[in-house]
């Protein structure tokens, strides 16, 4: 099992943190409220902890579950702190329409923050296609995308351990179309399915 830190105190954080505890794994919440971060460490439990803003966190997977337009700010802020780390960004930079990307280009956050990570740190793109509370009570398909292969065997592992299905995606760059199958989530929600109790996963034929 893995040690996991989670910088953020939302929704995403607390499900996240939540899973990971249950599949066995070392919990750190950290947040710029220290009261909220403590607070969420205690409702998660089974010895989840409060660690410090910006400083080195005590896990080798550092998830940012942060609101896209914060993440590559924090993790400037984060900056050595960081080393070693794999830093998995689960944002979605939606438009205020909700049908497209809020920034321009064939990027992603995830490749943003690569820009700015302190060297030795790998950054993986993950969760971001699963709707919150579906990640909470359902077995989804985790979509993950990154450089280093030794990174994403360390996240699909972490996903393995809440009972989830990795499926690896293909290098950084593919994090901007996996934020573009966020988008394609809402316009679902919104048209065909109608509803968010659903996400997006692989079925293979029969043999």
């Amino acid at each position: 099992m893995s040690g996991i830190s989670i910088i953020g105190t939302g929704n995403m954080a607390r499900t996240i943190g939540a899973r990971a505890i249950a599949g066995g794994n070392t919990v750190e919440v950290m947040g710029r409220d220290r009261a909220k971060a403590a607070a969420l460490a205690k409702t998660l439990g089974q010895g989840a902890t409060t660690g410090e803003w910006g400083t080195a966190p005590a896990g080798d997977i550092v998830v940012v579950a942060l609101l896209y337009d914060g993440v590559v700010s924090a993790v400037t802020q984060y900056g050595d702190a960081l080393a070693g780390k794999v830093v998995v960004d689960i944002s979605n930079p939606f438009n205020s329409t909700f049908d497209g990307l809020a920034h321009g280009g064939e990027t992603s956050i995830a490749q943003e923050v690569a820009k700015v990570a302190p060297a030795g740190a790998s950054v993986v793109k993950a969760f971001n296609t699963v709707f919150r509370h579906v990640l909470e009570k359902g077995r989804p398909d985790v979509f993950i995308a990154g450089d280093d292969a030794r990174a994403k065997a360390t996240v699909g592992a972490f996903v393995e351990s809440l009972g989830l299905r990795p499926l690896d995606v293909g290098g950084l760059r593919m994090a901007h179309w996996l934020e573009g199958a966020g988008v394609v989530t809402v316009g679902l929600a919104n048209h065909g399915v109608g509803n968010l109790d659903f996400s997006l996963s692989i079925t293979g034929l029969p043999a």
